[in-house]
């Protein structure tokens, strides 16, 4: 559905630290960015897939990075253990809590969420969701 998504930061070395402690639960890893001429970035991808991948980059025109209101990124969990696991590690890497896990009945059954702000105050979604999983 879509190539990439991307978020600014003030801070790169911050901003790796704290996506690298959120995805790794989420079996995201980073990869090297070959540098094209653009402004310095990270890059998390799945290990079997090319796209879609998530980049933090160092704004383009120089300026202070700044969160998007209205704006926001969901990854997706294998489980509720696993929304718990990076919602705890995004706040040990610096993040702050937008809603803490749970279940979320109003979105859907068997819908497990949690919300962060990351350190540049990017919002960040991490979800099981259950009414999605494939039946046994």
């Amino acid at each position: 559905m879509f190539s990439h998504i991307t978020v600014g930061t003030r801070d790169l070395v911050r901003a790796a630290a704290f996506y690298d402690a959120v995805l790794l639960p989420l079996g995201l890893l980073r990869r090297p960015v070959t540098p094209d001429g653009g402004p310095a970035a990270a890059c998390w991808v799945s290990p079997d897939h090319t796209l879609p991948r998530f980049f933090v980059f160092m704004p383009f025109d120089g300026r202070p990075a700044s969160a998007g209101n209205g704006s926001m990124v969901a990854f997706t969990a294998p489980d509720a253990a696993t929304v718990r696991s990076a919602y705890a590690a995004g706040l040990a890497a610096g993040g702050a809590d937008e809603g803490a896990p749970g279940e979320r009945p109003h979105y859907a059954p068997g819908y497990y969420g949690a919300y962060l702000r990351d350190p540049d105050g990017n919002k960040v979604h991490l979800v099981y969701r259950g009414d999605l999983a494939p039946a046994p």
